[in-house]
């Protein structure tokens, strides 16, 4: 029985799977099998998993067309996987090779039930990434879930097998913050979920407009705000600032247009000053970040903010 198993949704992605598979197989722990779970991919996808396989057995295929991301993480972790914990990996992510060795580490505390690492955001070179996500100092709360979510990507989640029967697996109706649902479903479970503050993952800034996805992401916003309530959570305006700041940032690392992140920044101060801009340097750089989004060449706009 492998101590890891990894899960793998994919669906068209014969672009950058290959490269996320070589980053896992030189993981430094070498005791994990990876469970590619296609959704019907019209591509090369499958036959990059198939290729894969015959040069490591770990490697396997399985199918779930149709069914969606989420239903494909369930599948995998429910269904077909064999290992202790269960790391979750996208199909366009890189992990560093030292990422399942620290996951072992800390998950000797067996209070522990979820655990991730920090982020570095690329476009195309990962090597040349500047932008990094902010681990706290603090198990997670539901509080700071529904603010600045930490974990960032579902390639940054690992948990015991045992945890995730437990606690259940994600909802198949939610097409955006299904992640952020099913943490929420986890804390206010009592589980414990704790962030190592060393590069696991580096995340690939891909073409896709949140500007289009807005409702979606809104609508999967109020799925977790619901579950959030069921455990007698309900966020201050403080932390729907600090979300909307969240989104502001994200526009513009993924280059959204010209006046988004400035909108959903200016919509974060009316939610609450305090709150957006607290702390200083994060609110405060956002919303110069945005307003200089505005105001300069795209070029130079693009070179700043889009890493």
């Amino acid at each position: 029985m492998p101590l890891f198993s990894i899960v793998i949704p994919c669906f068209n992605a014969q672009k950058t799977l290959a490269e996320t598979l070589d980053s896992i197989i030189a993981q430094s722990c070498s005791d994990w099998e990876v469970i590619c779970v296609d959704d019907g991919s019209t591509d090369e996808t499958r036959e990059i998993v198939v290729a894969a396989a015959k040069n490591d057995a770990r490697i396997r295929l399985a199918r779930n067309v149709g069914k969606g991301p989420s239903s494909a993480r369930n599948f995998g972790a429910s269904e077909l996987s064999n290992g202790k914990f269960i790391a979750f990996c996208d199909a366009d992510d890189i992990w560093a090779p030292y990422k399942l060795e620290e996951l072992q580490t800390a998950f000797e505390d067996k209070e522990i039930d979820v655990v991730y690492g920090q982020i570095a955001f690329f476009k195309a070179d990962p090597t040349r990434a500047k932008v990094f996500s902010t681990v706290p100092n603090d198990v997670l709360t539901i509080e700071t879930l529904l603010g600045e979510n930490p974990v960032c990507t579902m390639s940054n989640l690992s948990i015991r097998k045992d945890s995730f029967v437990r606690f259940g697996g994600f909802d198949p109706s939610i097409v955006h913050n299904e992640d952020l649902e099913w943490l929420i479903r986890i804390v206010g479970q009592g589980g414990r979920i704790v962030g190592l503050k060393s590069l696991h993952v580096w995340y690939r800034n891909t073409a896709g407009g949140l500007s289009s996805d807005l409702a979606a992401m809104r609508a999967g916003r109020e799925y977790a705000l619901a579950t959030a309530a069921t455990f007698g959570v309900i966020p201050p305006a403080a932390s729907n600032a600090v979300h909307l700041r969240y989104l502001a940032r994200r526009a513009l690392r993924f280059d959204y247009g010209r006046t988004l992140a400035l909108r959903l920044a200016f919509a974060g101060l009316r939610q609450s000053p305090t709150g957006f801009l607290s702390p200083p340097r994060r609110g405060v750089m956002t919303f110069v970040g945005a307003l200089a989004n505005v105001i300069l060449p795209r070029a130079c706009s693009r070179m700043l903010f889009s890493q």
